[in-house]
């Protein structure tokens, strides 16, 4: 009996201080944002909606905070198609090189994101399309897309390959087949993978950094732009903006998919 309750105890103490450490920032930034000061601080100086009504009329951050949500669509539009039919591609088929393949999937995770970022500034930039929104949501889907695929590529490992041989037997050409037995079949990880996607683009900072202008703006690097100068509560109502948006996206997940089915897919 002493053997099991030890162990329960140790367990359970290092579950609570990875929550403590998980959830610190967010408590810390959350209660900052609504002080009644004018710098942040913890615990607050009272309690005040002041900070979030600065930010609501504030034309600058609301621009910006749009311009973020198109980048943030703009990679999901792209990356719904490429992704799944990549996934699909990856999942079911033998192809040569597969391996080659896979491993160039995952360039963007082994070449760092600052590599990443200057080269696509380079490139657009030799394009003459920095300054634009959508090349911006093009650059954060380049450097997500594994995600995307992943997903995809869960789900469609699990689909019983009899089903597209009984839709054929029944006369169905491949493109219904494919809309209305594969693309069902993998309907879980395309929803998680593009949600994915919308919220790392919308977090996206570095490549953003490299390829906006005064014009272009996104959310996180207005953020940027602003502590450079004078951290603000301000600041820390933004950044709860940013807490509820990707918390909202796991609520959807949750409501769609199913949290344990995303987390199967990773």
């Amino acid at each position: 009996m002493i053997q099991p309750l030890s162990k329960s105890i140790v367990i359970w103490t290092m579950v609570i201080a990875v929550l403590v450490v998980l959830s610190a920032p967010t408590i810390v930034v959350l209660g900052a944002s609504f002080t009644s000061g004018n710098i942040i601080k913890f615990p607050p100086d009272g309690f005040s909606l002041q900070w979030y009504a600065k930010i609501a009329m504030a034309a600058d951050l609301r621009n910006a905070f749009m311009r973020s949500l198109a980048v943030a669509s703009i990679c999901t539009l792209i990356a719904i198609p490429v992704g799944t039919l990549a996934g699909i591609a990856l999942s079911k088929y033998a192809m040569k090189f597969e391996k080659t393949l896979q491993i160039y999937l995952l360039l963007p995770f082994t070449v760092p994101l600052i590599g990443s970022g200057i080269g696509l500034m380079l490139l657009f930039g030799q394009w003459g399309i920095i300054g634009q929104i959508w090349p911006i949501g093009i650059a954060c889907c380049v450097i997500n897309l594994p995600f995307m695929i992943w997903a995809v590529t869960a789900s469609a490992s699990s689909l019983d390959p009899d089903l597209e041989l009984a839709a054929a037997n029944c006369g169905a050409p491949p493109v219904a087949t494919f809309f209305h037995v594969t693309l069902p079949a993998v309907l879980p990880g395309v929803i998680s993978g593009s949600l994915l996607m919308f919220i790392l683009a919308l977090n996206e900072f570095l490549v953003s950094l490299l390829l906006t202008d005064a014009r272009t703006v996104t959310l996180p690097v207005q953020i940027y732009n602003s502590i450079r100068s004078i951290i603000t509560p301000d600041l820390a109502a933004i950044s709860v903006v940013f807490i509820v948006c990707a918390a909202l996206v796991i609520a959807l997940l949750d409501k769609l998919v199913g949290l344990d089915i995303f987390l199967k897919s990773k």
